[in-house]
């Protein structure tokens, strides 16, 4: 196995129709909209609650912590980086205070529902509990109960899997994570 090193995946462009859209107020938080990362035609779609920083203090494009461990694992998992497309709950990062449940909600449907109508991924990978409880519409649900398992929502297979800034701050969860992609990986071949 070649060595890994982290690099920026290419960003989808967000469609002009949606970019300067107002209706969740984070534009007013003064962040860009990000659409997604990685290959539009990718079997799997990994949904985050929302980009992170994309930028240093200069201006320099640069990995995150959540980027980088995320391409990690899928490096040492053994899936190639095409066949992943990261998408968001938020399509602009929150820099203030904002209406969480509401925000989510209005983004989701505007915004995620139709991406998954139009790039049709054969299954969906949602990290961290955000993301998890957005998708499934249901505040109660967490990922340490839901993982190992595929669950049908809105008609996608569907796996969960920790925030890979979990991960990042509790190492011991990175075997976990390290399986939880294992088993999203052996669904693409069958």
């Amino acid at each position: 196995m070649k060595p890994f090193c982290p690099e920026s995946w290419p960003e989808d462009p967000t469609p002009a129709s949606e970019i300067d859209c107002q209706d969740c107020g984070l534009y007013k938080q003064g962040t860009r909209m990000v659409w997604g990362e990685g290959n539009p035609c990718a079997p799997i779609m990994v949904i985050l609650d929302n980009p992170g920083a994309r930028e240093d203090r200069e201006g320099n494009t640069y990995v995150c912590g959540t980027r980088q461990t995320l391409q990690q694992a899928i490096h040492e998992v053994g899936l190639d980086k095409d066949q992943i497309y990261v998408t968001y709950i938020l399509k602009r990062r929150p820099i203030k205070k904002y209406d969480k449940e509401e925000t989510r909600a209005i983004c989701k449907h505007r915004h995620l529902d139709q991406q998954l109508k139009l790039q049709n991924p054969q299954l969906i990978l949602c990290l961290g509990n955000v993301a998890v409880q957005s998708f499934f519409e249901n505040a109660e649900v967490e990922v340490k109960g839901l993982r190992g398992s595929w669950h049908e929502v809105k008609g996608y297979q569907t796996a969960v899997a920790y925030h890979p800034l979990a991960v990042r701050r509790r190492p011991n969860l990175y075997k976990l994570f390290l399986e939880d992609l294992s088993f999203v990986k052996s669904r693409i071949h069958e």
